[in-house]
């Protein structure tokens, strides 16, 4: 006669690859919980008090990525009615000594927008090497991005 495999709920303390993450409830093994995640440290067995622990967690961290997702979406709204500036020197055909990248962009809209955005998250088809008006992708969030007018013109007479 086969044996029925017992199961336990458990809750995680650590990550454990190919189970789940961190604070998280999962049905396992009732020998693997207690002979290896139990004993490690990995997992506790799932109380009603952990159980309902790891739902506030989940609620909170809920509520936090929804208001990051607002603000994501203020910020792409913002960058798609403004757009920034940036002033390169350029030579009297109009190429840019030098070109302008992702960085600069990020830079741009930090001073002029006070958004922050990180470099990496700017998609440019090619670094900007001449003046004129151009668009960049910026992706501010999971599923949130904007396209971003970038006006490049000449630094003429600064020094």
């Amino acid at each position: 006669m086969p044996r029925l495999r017992q199961v336990m709920k458990v809750v995680l303390l650590k990550d454990v690859p190919g189970l789940g993450k961190t604070d998280t409830a999962v049905d396992v093994a009732d020998g693997y919980a207690r002979n290896y995640l139990i004993p490690r440290g990995l997992a506790i067995p799932a109380s009603s008090n952990e159980l309902k622990r790891v739902s506030e967690l989940r609620e909170v961290e809920k509520r936090k990525e929804m208001r990051e997702e607002e603000k994501a979406r203020e910020d792409a709204r913002k960058l798609k009615e403004q757009g920034v500036t940036i002033r390169a020197k350029a030579g009297e055909t109009g190429r840019l000594y030098g070109s302008i990248t992702s960085k600069d962009v990020a830079d741009a809209i930090r001073e002029e927008l006070g958004v922050e955005i990180d470099r990496r998250k700017i998609e440019l088809s090619d670094p900007i090497r001449e003046i004129g008006t151009f668009t960049a992708t910026v992706k501010l969030f999971a599923g949130v991005s904007a396209e971003v007018a970038i006006n490049v013109v000449s630094a003429e007479g600064e020094e």
